[in-house]
């Protein structure tokens, strides 16, 4: 089995690519620490089994890794594409369980709103996101605020504000005039 790596805008995190579907159609799930990742996935279990791993992020077809300072890429490289080739070829599932996300209930008279900002968000940001080994879930809207949380590299990122602010922030309010921010939700 061959898996790619790249690097991501954040340098404790490292994203491989194995070459086949990781959750598929299933959306992408993001854990935190080894028991965000009990019994919803096996390979974010296996994963946070390598010493030095901080976070897990699961993408369609990717896989992005969060190290701990302690340790450097060239110690742990190697263990982590072990441990993702032997889960693969164990034929186990990636990902046996998708926790929603918590939203804000929206207003009706919003709705049509934030119908445009999901578009928006699912055709042009995430897309650009996931390229960088992380994702964007919506949170909610109100009074103009769009709230999001970014996931996977993206979210210990350094320049991880300046998207939200400058890039996504931007295009909302460019496409959708009700927009007049975009603040970051942690989860």
């Amino acid at each position: 089995m061959f898996i790619e790596t790249e690097d991501t805008p954040n340098p404790a995190t490292l994203k491989f690519l194995p070459g086949r579907a990781v959750t598929g159609h299933r959306g992408s799930a993001d854990f935190a620490d080894p028991q965000a990742a009990e019994g919803r996935s096996p390979l974010a279990k296996t994963l946070f089994g390598v010493e030095g791993v901080s976070g897990v992020f699961l993408g369609s077809d990717f896989i992005s890794v969060t190290k701990t300072e302690e340790f450097s890429w060239t110690t742990l490289k190697p263990l982590l594409l072990a441990a993702i080739t032997g889960h693969f070829e164990s034929g186990a599932a990636s990902l046996e369980s998708v926790a929603e996300a918590q939203e804000e209930t929206i207003a009706p008279e919003d709705e049509a709103v934030v119908a445009q900002i999901r578009e928006l968000l699912d055709t042009r940001v995430r897309p650009a996101v996931a390229g960088d080994g992380g994702d964007i879930v919506f949170r909610g809207y109100r009074d103009g605020v769009v709230r999001l949380t970014m996931q996977g590299a993206c979210a210990g990122c350094p320049s991880s504000r300046a998207t939200l602010k400058h890039g996504v922030e931007n295009m909302l309010r460019h496409y959708v005039p009700e927009v007049i921010a975009v603040e970051q939700v942690e989860d």
